[in-house]
């Protein structure tokens, strides 16, 4: 498929993006809200609909034979026969015990729900609010510190390092 060089011009910003933009741009291009925050997923999203949307989508007669070819489409519920592996064994006689619901506790090393974490990080600070679940950055609730670490540098970190949060289990040395 050849781009127009508008097209080009937007895939090249779109490489540059960090995550919260590709977000903000995939809200724009889908109208909806990505569930997803991982960068690159985001960013090859955006590039096939930005070319979709360039070039033209698929043609009705392409999405018929797509949908054909989806119901004809024999799902395997039994694995291919031929293996050398032995079928596995079950003891009608043993009885397992049920998996309780373990509610999750929360990690030691995280200050209590309402409390800050400041970040000084290539000349910004940097400030997160602890949530019951989550932690609140720049107007968006995220699940870990590490997504916020990475949200901030671009690249992968511990959130408990990136914000300095010892770890109580270990001695102060």
């Amino acid at each position: 498929m050849e781009t127009t060089l508008d097209t080009a011009a937007e895939l090249a910003a779109l490489e540059k993006m960090a995550a919260g933009g590709l977000r903000e741009r995939y809200r724009e291009l889908f109208g909806e809200e990505s569930r997803s925050g991982n960068r690159q997923w985001l960013f090859r999203r955006c590039a096939w609909r930005l070319q979709a949307l360039a070039g033209g989508d698929l043609s009705e007669r392409a999405r018929r034979r797509a949908q054909e070819l989806a119901r004809d489409v024999d799902l395997r519920v039994r694995p291919p026969g031929g293996t050398d592996m032995p079928p596995p064994t079950r003891l009608p006689h043993v009885v397992r015990p049920a998996k309780a619901h373990v509610p999750r506790t929360r990690d030691a090393r995280l200050p209590m729900p309402g409390a800050r974490l400041r970040r000084s990080y290539r000349g910004h600070v940097y400030e997160v609010e602890v949530l019951d679940q989550g932690f609140l950055y720049d107007g968006e609730v995220y699940r870990s510190l590490s997504a916020i670490a990475y949200a901030i540098s671009g690249s992968h970190w511990n959130g408990y390092l990136f914000f300095g949060i010892a770890d109580p289990r270990k001695e102060p040395e």
